[in-house]
């Protein structure tokens, strides 16, 4: 099991920095709000991209120039991978960043969506230390890659209702952007 807790993600008996949504934790997580949603959560998928790492793992997929990832709540194919062309909102996976090098997807509102409940639930590369994702968790590249080679379909990621990660309490370090009054 993973597990989030205030002073990083636990694998592996170590806590490893971990950033999580600039709108901290949400128990009612809304697509666009920014926040990662509290639960217990499952490991269901795990993408790469093979033009700038080798596999990870046996499972891992590759991603190719044209997958992408539906966010249109109004959409059929609402928190499903799609192909490109696709006219409806969507995130490119094959990003021209590294945030997508590796991709472990969870199972938050998917494979069966609820339109709005939130979507694209992942574990990514972070962009930097300190800087908050929009709703995702996030590790350094080192340490995301070992979590990808150790996992496997199925493992349980628990994020549970951390005061120290709710928007209107965000610390400095939590995680979280920190928030002033005035920005909430």
């Amino acid at each position: 099991m993973i597990r989030l807790t205030a002073t990083g993600l636990l694998f592996h008996g170590r806590r490893h920095p971990v950033q999580i949504g600039r709108g901290g934790l949400s128990l009612t997580k809304r697509e666009g709000d920014g926040a990662t949603p509290i639960g217990r959560l499952r490991i269901v998928g795990l993408l790469y991209r093979a033009d700038r790492l080798p596999r990870p793992a046996p499972w891992a997929k590759p991603i190719g120039p044209q997958d992408l990832w539906c966010d249109a709540p109004d959409h059929p194919a609402y928190n499903q991978p799609v192909k490109a062309p696709f006219a409806a909102s969507h995130e490119r996976l094959a990003r021209r960043d590294p945030l997508y090098d590796i991709v472990l997807i969870t199972d938050w509102n998917y494979p069966k969506a609820t339109p709005g409940k939130g979507s694209a639930i992942f574990l990514h590369q972070r962009r930097r230390l300190g800087y908050p994702t929009a709703g995702c968790l996030a590790l350094d590249r080192a340490d995301l890659i070992k979590l990808a080679r150790s996992l496997k379909p199925g493992t349980e990621l628990l994020i549970p209702p951390l005061s120290c990660f709710y928007l209107a309490k965000n610390i400095p370090g939590s995680g979280a952007a920190p928030r002033s009054a005035d920005k909430a």
